[in-house]
């Protein structure tokens, strides 16, 4: 009768947990490629652990708090590794809804994988999108950053200041000297009459020069 009872419920299994059975999931792990020669055998031990991890994932989803290892069922188990797996009820007559198991499983992926050391890329649940990799913190602390880049703007900000009023000074003391310059020019331009060069005014002491000046205003009248 136990012997009966005990095909019976292999039986059931069987027909719960097969390849695109409903509800059921394909697991795919490359230990070799992602540990090469730390890689660890897959053996029974492992399978308990997953197992154990998928229900404790299970039992974080509402309603499911009741999940136990033993609810959790594996097959077609091969050497590459990849296996298929299925949770059922706590009465082992049917699987739990595919989306309750995917919403588990994407939960506590992060747990999942450093349980077995690998990641999203060498623990392949094959129907389950693969979740983004929490933040890591960085190296720098974010107020070193934030820090950095202020002084970096304000001594941007002081060269600038410092060079404009360089620049203003050199201005400054420049306009004089061509103010001079445009003077000194000035006083020297000489007219040419008749082929002789002359200097019509004495601009210096702003007096006429009394070479040009008419013959009747360079006499003194009586």
């Amino acid at each position: 009768m136990l012997w009966l009872l005990f095909f019976l419920v292999t039986a059931i299994h069987g027909e719960l947990c097969q390849p695109d059975a409903e509800n059921a999931f394909k697991v795919r792990l490359s230990i070799r490629t992602a540990l090469g020669d730390k890689a660890y055998a897959w053996d029974t031990n492992e399978e308990y652990l997953f197992k154990a991890m998928v229900a404790f994932s299970m039992r974080k989803v509402p309603n499911r708090e009741t999940t136990e290892i033993s609810h959790v069922l594996l097959c077609n188990v091969t050497q590459r590794v990849s296996f298929w797996f299925v949770v059922t009820d706590p009465t082992k007559t049917y699987t739990l809804p595919a989306d309750e198991i995917q919403s588990a499983i994407r939960m506590n992926r992060n747990r999942i994988n450093n349980a077995f050391s690998l990641n999203d890329q060498t623990l392949e649940f094959l129907k389950i999108p693969s979740t983004l990799a929490p933040p890591t913190d960085p190296s720098v602390p974010v107020w070193i950053i934030i820090f950095g880049v202020v002084f970096c703007i304000v001594i941007v900000a002081i060269t600038l200041l410092v060079l404009s009023g360089i620049w203003q000074r050199r201005r400054k003391n420049k306009g004089p000297s061509e103010v001079d310059d445009t003077e000194d020019k000035s006083e020297n331009t000489i007219t040419i009459e008749n082929g002789i060069p002359c200097d019509p005014f004495d601009t210096k002491g702003w007096h006429i020069n009394d070479t040009f000046m008419p013959e009747d205003e360079r006499l003194t009248p009586l």
